[in-house]
């Protein structure tokens, strides 16, 4: 498919085994389907779980980490480019920048923060790029509940649903992926 997508994931190593078996998945879709994994540029939790998969696969890994990060040698150095940046907003500027397509896996504040800046950046017509949510066995159900709560008492207007797709597993995330750039590329 030649695109670049980002994910969005834990950094924690103390999390369910699920969710590890799901990041690798990712990682091996992704490089599959000879697409470029564009993600935090950590070596540890999800995301060094996801990087692996993928460069194992013979995939494209391009890891954007601050350099206080990577001075705590939290870096994926086997990624095949690590672009080390000043802090942690530079870091998302660049991941947005250099990707064609955005996926949140599980994770903590910081995936939050960055798929919610993505949703709003792509709400105000910043970005058409596809957005996914990989609701793994459920663990985005209570965020997309509150998400429903804002529609319905009209903090955000119902034509904004359409600014993120859900997923269940790995599959339905790439189709969805694939379908939105069509439809983009189709119309554009």
């Amino acid at each position: 498919m030649d695109l670049s997508i980002c994910v969005f994931c834990a950094s924690s190593s103390k999390v369910d085994a699920t969710h590890f078996d799901v990041s690798r998945r990712l990682g091996e879709q992704i490089a599959a389907r000879r697409d470029t994994l564009v993600y935090g540029g950590g070596n540890i939790g999800l995301m060094g779980a996801m990087a692996e998969a993928c460069g194992e696969g013979g995939g494209r890994v391009v890891g954007v980490i601050p350099q206080s990060l990577k001075n705590k040698e939290l870096a994926y150095e086997k990624a095949d480019e690590l672009i080390v940046c000043d802090d942690m907003r530079d870091r998302k500027t660049i991941m947005e920048r250099r990707s064609d397509a955005f996926i949140a896996l599980p994770g903590g504040f910081g995936t939050l923060e960055e798929l919610m800046e993505i949703i709003t950046l792509r709400q105000l017509h910043c970005h058409d790029k596809p957005v996914v949510i990989l609701n793994v066995g459920g663990f985005y159900d209570g965020l997309l509940a509150f998400f429903d709560q804002l529609f319905d008492q009209h903090f955000i207007k119902a034509k904004h649903r359409g600014t993120y797709a859900i997923a269940a597993d790995v599959s339905a995330a790439m189709a969805s992926i694939d379908a939105t750039l069509h439809a983009v590329r189709g119309s554009g």
